[in-house]
């Protein structure tokens, strides 16, 4: 037996269990993973929540985690018993000990990257990497929006838009938040319990406004998002912590300059393991070379994934959380 956080019913940090559950085996194309980190993200509370639906109840939860192989189904040759490997994709369950996953959704772990930096950055690492290197892919010299820009997603996304020569504006909500995202190489930062975001990127930019902005707020910024880009100018829609954008005329989009808007996700992008796989070492290497640098803020007890889960929603975390089985 093992244990896993899992949920019978949707609704608040209090439907999670601390179960015991016997370890599937992996069947045909499948491996078993035993956990050493695991990864907290806001897209866990939208399965918990009943936002995004799950395939059945009771149901695990997580996508994202790092730790040894301890088995392997029939087909895989790509992995063997006693690897290191890291994932950030396949069937829920990996709040957990041990986790059955598609072998094509785990990649190889590089012995210079430790368990805990690639739970914590490989969801994260992966979404910053086809932001701004696929969605767009920026050479250098643009403005860009950013929102939550001391969060896990945001802190890998500030140092790496300093590499590519990116100008990232980052919204957060306290100056404590606002060095954080400066540190990590913010070119501006935009209070948003304060200031008025879109007359602080006019005012930042000369009246320019951003070639993209990155929305991970969803419905409350919609319109406010859109009011910060230059005419034909990109926005990427890739996240729904107010609530999802519903009810949009898209003739909004003419109105506000002929801008173009896209709603992408990682399966999306790293949709073979030739894709993931390609994807991952750009992440590898801005890691192994200290281009970005992986700030795991919080740490819990897997037991504990619900007060972790509440301290992310209630945006009191900083950098990137992970649960220790």
């Amino acid at each position: 037996m093992a244990k896993r956080i899992q949920f019978a019913r949707t609704g608040g940090s209090e439907v999670l269990e601390f179960a015991d559950v016997a370890p599937a085996e992996p069947g045909p194309g499948e491996v078993r993973v035993a956990n050493r980190a695991i990864g907290l993200n806001f897209i866990d509370i939208y399965f918990r929540t009943g936002l995004y639906p799950v395939p059945s109840l009771p149901s695990g939860l997580g996508t994202e985690g790092a730790g040894v192989v301890e088995a392997v189904g029939e087909g895989v040759s790509h992995l063997r018993p006693g690897d290191r490997v890291a994932y950030a994709q396949g069937p829920l369950g990996a709040y957990a000990e041990r986790h059955t996953l598609p072998a094509a959704k785990v990649v190889v772990l590089p012995d210079a990257i430790d368990f805990e930096t690639a739970a914590a950055c490989m969801l994260k690492g992966l979404t910053v990497q086809y932001l701004l290197r696929q969605t767009r892919r920026l050479e250098g010299g643009e403005t860009i929006l950013f929102y939550a820009a001391a969060g896990g997603v945001g802190s890998l996304a500030c140092q790496w838009a300093r590499e590519l020569g990116v100008k990232l504006i980052g919204t957060v909500s306290s100056p404590e938040k606002a060095e954080l995202a400066k540190r990590n190489g913010a070119w501006a930062t935009i209070d948003y319990t304060k200031e008025n975001v879109v007359e602080r990127v006019r005012e930042l930019t000369g009246g320019e406004r951003c070639d993209v902005v990155y929305d991970s707020v969803g419905k409350d910024t919609w319109e406010t998002s859109l009011d910060c880009l230059k005419p034909r100018a990109l926005m990427v829609s890739f996240g729904n912590s107010s609530g999802p954008v519903d009810g949009v005329n898209i003739g909004i989009l003419n109105q506000k300059g002929s801008l173009f808007v896209t709603r992408p996700s990682l399966n999306g992008y790293a949709d073979t393991r030739e894709r993931l796989e390609t994807m991952a070492a750009e992440l590898f290497e801005m890691l192994e070379s200290g281009k970005v640098k992986v700030d795991i803020a919080q740490r819990y007890p897997l037991a504990e994934a619900g007060k972790a889960q509440e301290a992310l929603q209630g945006r009191r975390t900083t950098g990137s959380t992970i649960l220790i089985p």
